[in-house]
């Protein structure tokens, strides 16, 4: 296994074009996210998060032309995070240097859970989670997205979660008017801004550019909140505080989420590179090269990150093809973190908040928003309430809850399937399936069956068999009452669940047990081994078990 996955040199040209234009995307998303998740103050830790993880996420990940950074999932997960230590009494306050520690410290955790799931293998199994989840949460992490930057839109300070956001909003609603001057502003630059533009530069530094001067030209000194001083120096350790003990199960709760949803992030991101790089990623390496970014970004008191869609498309789409264009776009953020500290301070809150509504209106899944419940009214539900769980309830439990219901609908379309595979033969029952069964037989096997005289019941199990199916298994055993022979025919089941197989096992030990003779044929291969497990015999092929059956009637 190479060092660094996908390194080469061949490509040098296109990944420092690659990884400067994504650093260009990345410089504003990385101060606005730092302010939505830890409050005024905290764009600079949003910068610190994308230098730290974009470097080591691309030495040490399994995506070779993804760009990593903080994301919108994982500022809404900080900022939930916050808002769970205030509600236990610790200021949010940065300045007074009890939050941030904490914070960090979860940051850790969930890098160290991240690479867990990697030396587990547990990547091919997050991206198993179903779309309408995945929608569902993309689309509430939009809305929570939107919802938290209305009252820095206006100008009006709000802090915590979508419900106490909005209710500060309405109790305190005091618009600033050169707030909302700003905010203007930037949402004309990054709506309108022609793509001939935007390809060049891209419409979020765009507004930065052009907004920042014109604040400062037009407000001055009014009381227009801005990003204020970023301490200079480049990044700065901070190591784990031995009191944070007293508030480890928050901060391990916390870091868990972070982990979960950071790999979920990751690898639908690394997907999206696969598709239009024409390569392939290595979802357990992308998990351990994330978990270890995180980790050393929370040492350095950075912002947690993950896979980044649009830096990863647009670096991509300039060249960009191995880690290097990734650790590019980090080294380059490094300068600008050393050496536009006073530039910087002057951003107006109003500008980021207008730049992540742009960014929350495009992480809503507006597509399948729209159509879901035209495709599947139980998938619309799904997605739905997945979205609702999202804003106004928990990230975690709103995955947990969706991936069960999910799952379990996805269950029961497969068990029906599964039923609609199980046919029985008896040319003497009038039943309406029967007959168009029976056709279907080989003449010489449906000869031997007419033999039986209506004394055998030759039933047919097809496709992969899981413990859904057990159940259409279990209500058939009374058929077995009606007949003096039982034939189980598995030929055309090619996979047998260990509760399908006890299925069987119950049905065999019911003909017997009511002095009925019971064959088990077709079966090869791992089912076959499954069922000697089990202790059930199995007879050779289906017209050996009529022929067995003919015997047996006839002595």
């Amino acid at each position: 296994m190479a060092l660094i996955n996908g390194f080469h040199l061949k490509n040098i040209r296109g990944d420092v074009l690659g990884g400067l234009t994504a650093a260009v995307v990345a410089l504003p998303l990385a101060l606005a996210f730092g302010n939505a998740a830890l409050g005024p103050g905290g764009a600079i830790y949003g910068l610190y998060g994308a230098v730290v993880v974009g470097f080591l996420a691309a030495l040490f990940g399994g995506t070779p032309s993804q760009v990593s950074g903080p994301t919108g999932p994982m500022s809404v997960t900080v900022a939930g995070v916050v808002a769970s230590l205030a509600a236990v009494g610790v200021p949010r306050d940065l300045s007074a240097g009890e939050i941030l520690p904490l914070v960090m410290a979860a940051v850790v955790i969930g890098g160290l859970f991240q690479i867990l799931f990697g030396l587990l293998r547990l990547g091919k199994y997050i991206t198993l989670v179903p779309y309408s989840v995945v929608s569902g949460f993309m689309s509430g992490i939009g809305v929570i997205i939107i919802t938290l930057q209305i009252g820095p839109l206006l100008g009006i300070s709000t802090r915590g979660g979508v419900l106490e956001s909005l209710s500060t909003l309405v109790n305190n609603f005091s618009p600033n008017s050169s707030a909302i001057a700003v905010a203007a502003m930037t949402l004309a630059i990054v709506f309108l801004t022609p793509r001939k533009i935007s390809q060049w530069v891209p419409s979020p530094l765009l507004a930065l550019l052009i907004v920042t001067p014109l604040s400062i030209l037009l407000f001055g000194d009014s009381s227009l909140d801005r990003i204020g001083a970023i301490p200079e120096g480049g990044l700065s350790l901070s190591l784990p505080d031995p009191s944070l003990g007293n508030f480890f199960p928050i901060i391990l709760k916390a870091g868990l989420v972070l982990a979960v949803l950071g790999a979920i992030d990751s690898l639908l991101t690394s997907l999206v590179a696969d598709n239009i790089s024409q390569t392939r990623h290595n979802s357990d390496r992308e998990l351990i090269g994330q978990g270890i970014g995180n980790a050393v970004a929370g040492i350095f008191t950075g912002l947690p990150g993950a896979g980044a869609t649009m830096r990863t498309v647009i670096n991509v789409k300039s060249g960009g093809s191995t880690p290097i264009s990734g650790m590019v776009h980090s080294v380059v953020l490094l300068f600008v973190l050393v050496g536009a500290g006073p530039l910087a301070a002057q951003i107006p809150t109003a500008l980021l908040a207008g730049i992540l509504i742009k960014v929350g209106l495009d992480i809503i899944d507006w597509g399948f928003l729209l159509r879901a419940h035209k495709l599947s009214l139980k998938t619309a539900s799904v997605m739905y309430g997945v979205l609702l769980m999202t804003v106004f309830w928990d990230l975690i439990w709103a995955v947990l809850v969706g991936v069960f219901i999910a799952n379990m609908l996805t269950i029961d379309s497969i068990t029906e399937t599964q039923l609609e595979g199980m046919e029985a033969d008896n040319p003497f029952d009038s039943s309406s399936n029967n007959n168009a069964a029976n056709a279907q037989l080989p003449s010489d096997e449906k000869a031997l069956l007419d033999r039986c005289a209506g004394e055998v019941m030759l039933f047919r199990l097809k496709g992969p068999l899981s413990f859904g199916a057990a159940k259409g298994i279990t209500e058939r055993m009374m058929l077995v009452r009606n007949y003096k022979v039982l034939i189980l025919d598995i030929t055309d089941v090619p996979r047998l669940g260990v509760t399908a197989t006890l299925a069987i096992e119950d049905m065999v030990q019911e003909a017997l047990n009511n002095s009925r003779k019971a064959y088990v044929a077709g079966a090869s291969g791992r089912v076959k081994e499954r069922l000697a497990k089990f202790g059930v015999d199995v007879i050779g092929t289906r017209k050996e078990a009529l022929t067995a059956a003919i015997d047996s009637l006839n002595s």
